[in-house]
């Protein structure tokens, strides 16, 4: 890929920049032209070796003139880039979690908990409503003796395999629920 391919890039760099290398470190750099003046590169120094790049932050191999990267290697040294870059280097994220307040101002005691969590909750809730549903309407159909007795009887063995499997989904979430419900007030209430 040629430098003229990727001339309308924002960022741009020069001589005297402070920049960010993360395929070598977390920490700054500051960019200077080679120092033997014999390539028309940007030029970073790192454990002895010089590395070269061009103006739009491309990494450019000795051998070569010209960049044949996709992706560039350096980035301004701004906190945000600082901070993702260490998050990189320590595997551990530095951003803070979003928390979704939905108590009311008199609530006493609240418990965190994960979306993840709480949408596996409603997953099940919403799943086991439907095969209530689904029952609702084959009762009715048995009811009003729209399925012959065969059918019907097919269809009770489905439906009770399906309400005690939902049972025990159902029955392992409330009891999860419970769990976390016994460290707080509301649980010791109960006894």
């Amino acid at each position: 890929m040629s430098n003229d391919n990727k001339t309308n890039l924002k960022t741009t760099f020069k001589a005297g920049d402070s920049v960010l290398c993360p395929s070598l470190s977390n920490s700054p750099f500051m960019l200077t032209n080679d120092p033997y003046g014999k390539r028309n590169n940007l030029t970073l120094e790192f454990e002895g070796s010089y590395f070269y790049y061009d103006s739009n932050g491309y990494f450019v191999r000795a051998s070569q003139n010209e960049t044949d990267d996709f992706q560039p290697s350096l980035y301004q040294n701004t906190p945000a880039n600082q901070q993702a870059i260490n998050t990189l280097y320590s595997g551990i994220p530095t951003s803070q979690r979003t928390v979704i307040d939905t108590t009311e101002a008199n609530d006493k005691e609240v418990i965190l908990i994960s979306a993840f969590d709480l949408r596996d909750i409603a997953c099940d809730i919403e799943s086991a409503a439907i095969v209530i549903s689904d029952i609702g309407q084959l009762l009715g159909l048995i009811h009003y003796e729209k399925i012959d007795t065969h059918t019907a009887i097919s269809m009770a063995r489905l439906t009770h395999d399906a309400t005690v499997t939902w049972y025990d989904l159902l029955q392992r979430q409330v009891n999860s629920i419970k769990e976390t419900l016994a460290m707080t007030g509301y649980g010791k209430e109960g006894k």
